[in-house]
């Protein structure tokens, strides 16, 4: 890349000086030689035709501050450090980018991480004016987000976000500056300048067996999500995979079955093995490329759903798809299984997060104390 010093000539009879950055050409689909340059204006000015010795004393002071900068610039390129801001795409509005990444997310079809970049896009819409653009982006606006959501923001209830709300909104808002200074929008990585939410332990919602049992003999509206729900119980796999799964992932080894899959949140490969009771809620193999939870999506009709069928089987707890996956590991651990083994099967990256679970089951082993009736002893 060359870097040099210009001038420009401006209505008011000024010299505006500039830093241009020539990375070269190319060529576009009709054969047209393209130059490709980005420009600093450093707001030195000269004076085109300098009558007085102030005049030529201020003339030689900003040649030689503008020298000194373009010193720097060059300096800062050998170095590696130069990453100077594309001016185009600085006028970017930043609303229209998130709401942008959170289509993207949309596609990907994995419902807990589309539903908070949606729902932190809810709240930034009433703070950030919709001509907001990325050149407007510094610490303070970044300080004002952080702010907002930890004491403005509220819920469709009209009540304070919770720790772990507010610890997913803000990491959502620093993750499309992420992005945006990886695709050249922004200049300076806010995203590291600035401290997240602390993340509280969340309540792992999960079903005993017999609310499972309750649940399993209860008629839901759709086939399709009382199948997939009842197989995440069973098999422990997350909304994200079990949508996903297509046939070929199946695998018929005699009386074993298992999956076979690439975790749609960490792109591991696992290979899971189910039982039998798993593998007949998965139905006829149909064709390698086929879904095997046709039908199945991410919606609002179906989390009512959930609801409305709990309430049927007399649950009163909150339960979301992704409870199912909870049920799995306390129900595997209630029934003697080691953590160790439950965190392989979940795809724990550290048995800590699986750790969670055992600390529910020895709340329940400690409620069983006070169980039996008590006696009446004579000695």
């Amino acid at each position: 890349m060359k870097i040099t010093l210009k001038q420009k000539l401006l209505k008011n009879g000024m010299v505006s000086l500039y830093i241009e950055y020539y990375k070269g050409s190319t060529s576009d689909s009709s054969g047209k030689r393209i130059h490709l340059r980005d420009f600093e204006y450093l707001k030195i000015y000269l004076y085109q035709f300098p009558k007085t010795a102030q005049e030529k004393k201020e003339n030689k002071e900003n040649e030689k501050l503008a020298e000194n900068i373009l010193s720097i610039r060059k300096a800062e390129y050998v170095q590696g450090k130069f990453d100077i801001k594309n001016t185009s795409k600085s006028k970017r509005r930043f609303l229209e980018y998130f709401s942008e990444k959170t289509e993207e997310k949309q596609k990907q079809d994995t419902s807990n991480n589309y539903g908070n970049w949606f729902s932190t896009l809810q709240h930034l819409k009433k703070i950030i004016s919709p001509n907001f653009t990325f050149d407007e982006v510094d610490e303070n606006f970044i300080k004002k987000i952080r702010n907002y959501f930890d004491n403005e923001a509220k819920t469709k209830s009209d009540l304070p976000l919770s720790q772990n709300s507010k610890y997913s909104y803000f990491n959502k808002f620093k993750a499309s500056l992420r992005n945006a200074f990886d695709e050249g929008y922004l200049s300076i990585n806010y995203a590291s300048k600035i401290k997240s939410f602390e993340q509280a332990e969340s309540q792992r919602e999960y079903l005993t067996f017999d609310e499972l049992q309750a649940l399993a003999s209860t008629q839901c509206k759709y086939d399709v999500l009382k199948r997939a729900f009842l197989f995440s119980c069973l098999s422990g796999l997350r909304w994200s995979d079990i949508n996903t799964m297509v046939w070929s992932e199946v695998r018929d080894e005699g009386e074993i079955s298992k999956i076979n899959f690439r975790q749609e949140k960490t792109d591991g490969v696992e290979y899971l093995y189910i039982s039998q009771q798993a593998r007949e809620l998965l139905g006829e193999r149909q064709s390698p490329e086929d879904r095997v939870f046709r039908g199945l999506k991410y919606g609002m009709v179906y989390n009512t759903e959930i609801v409305r069928w709990c309430n049927r089987a007399s649950i009163s707890k909150h339960i979301t798809f992704h409870s199912a996956r909870h049920t799995n590991a306390v129900l595997l651990l209630e029934n003697g299984a080691d953590i160790y083994t439950v965190s392989k099967r979940l795809g724990h990256r550290e048995i800590r997060t699986t750790a969670i679970y055992a600390k529910i089951v020895d709340k329940k082993m400690k409620e069983t104390a006070e169980i039996i009736p008590e006696l009446k002893i004579k000695l």
